[in-house]
């Protein structure tokens, strides 16, 4: 006689290994695009130039951000995103950087440890509301981790126009504490998704400038393969 119990967990237990299966294929084939579509150059022709404004391609190995100079270009950084919002105002910040994410992601996981599996399958499949990083910083050294690149002012001003397409007026935003006193967070327009990752934001801001990429950036090592090693 068969037992129902036992007959039911073996047909669970094959329904999971289907469902498993199914879902490792999805993310082999998410790699695979990923890895296909940042290898594709945008801007092809791009090539530094000794006149004009260096910044820096930065990456902590899984995030990406764009940090440049204060002032340049006629504008002032500081006048967008004020000092008196990090938790030490005083030092003698030289740039800033600027990235965009998942709200959830960006407040809730200060840590890597801190990232839930249940909340990268959520933010997978649902993605979620955008939320910009601005970081500042006192003379920021090239290095592996901070690349430069030296780009036109035009190049430059295009780059401001498209890192600040999704900050609302100052008036329409709220700011919220980063993860030490040198960061912040404020509200930014936008959907996190599968395709909109936060590198593809700064893929997506560096396509816009004129500025050598891959076309379609979702993953760090996906914009980082086109800046150079200092």
């Amino acid at each position: 006689m068969v037992d129902p119990v036992a007959a039911a967990a073996k047909r669970a237990l094959a329904l999971l290994r289907v469902i498993a299966g199914w879902a490792a294929l999805a993310l082999g084939a998410y790699f695979l695009f990923g890895w296909i579509g940042s290898s594709f150059p945008v801007n092809r022709d791009f090539r530094e130039t000794d006149d004009g404004v260096e910044i820096l391609i930065a990456t902590n190995g899984v995030h990406n951000s764009i940090v440049m100079p204060v002032r340049a270009e006629g504008l002032d950084w500081h006048r967008v995103f004020p000092p008196a919002d990090i938790g030490n105002p005083y030092r003698p910040y030289t740039h800033v950087g600027i990235s965009w994410g998942q709200r959830e992601v960006f407040l809730d996981t200060p840590t890597w440890a801190d990232l839930s599996p249940l909340l990268v399958l959520r933010v997978a499949v649902m993605g979620g509301e955008g939320l910009m990083h601005v970081e500042h910083w006192a003379s920021p050294r090239p290095s592996e981790h901070y690349r430069p690149v030296r780009i036109s002012r035009e190049q430059y001003r295009r780059l401001v126009r498209a890192l600040l397409r999704d900050l609302p007026p100052p008036g329409q935003r709220r700011s919220y504490p980063g993860y030490g006193p040198q960061d912040v967070f404020y509200d930014a327009r936008g959907t996190y998704t599968l395709y909109l990752t936060c590198n593809e934001w700064v893929g997506e801001s560096l396509r816009r400038a004129g500025i050598l990429t891959g076309a379609w950036t979702p993953f760090e090592s996906s914009v980082m393969k086109w800046v150079e090693r200092p």
